[in-house]
C-alpha cells in the first residue's frame, strides 16, 4: 500500500515537472531579471540593510519617544 502511493507521488511529480513551462533555466521563475548584476547587488544590499536594520531603528524610535 505504501509502495504504491510513493510510486504515484513520484510519477505525479515527474509529470508536473515535465509538463510545466518552468524548468531548466536558472532564474526563470524569479520576479526580477538577473541580467544586470549591479542592479541585483543594489537590490540585495538594500533588502539586507532594511531587513536587518529596521528592528533597531524601530526600537530606537520607541526609546526616543516622549
Amino acid at each position: 500500500m505504501l509502495g504504491r502511493s510513493s510510486v504515484f507521488a513520484r510519477n505525479f511529480s515527474q509529470s508536473m515537472v515535465r509538463y510545466s513551462g518552468h524548468g531548466g533555466v536558472p532564474g526563470e521563475n524569479l520576479p526580477f531579471s538577473l541580467q544586470n548584476k549591479y542592479r541585483i547587488t543594489a537590490l540585495f544590499t538594500i533588502g539586507c540593510v532594511l531587513g536587518f536594520g529596521a528592528p533597531f531603528l524601530i526600537v530606537r524610535h520607541q526609546l526616543l519617544k516622549k
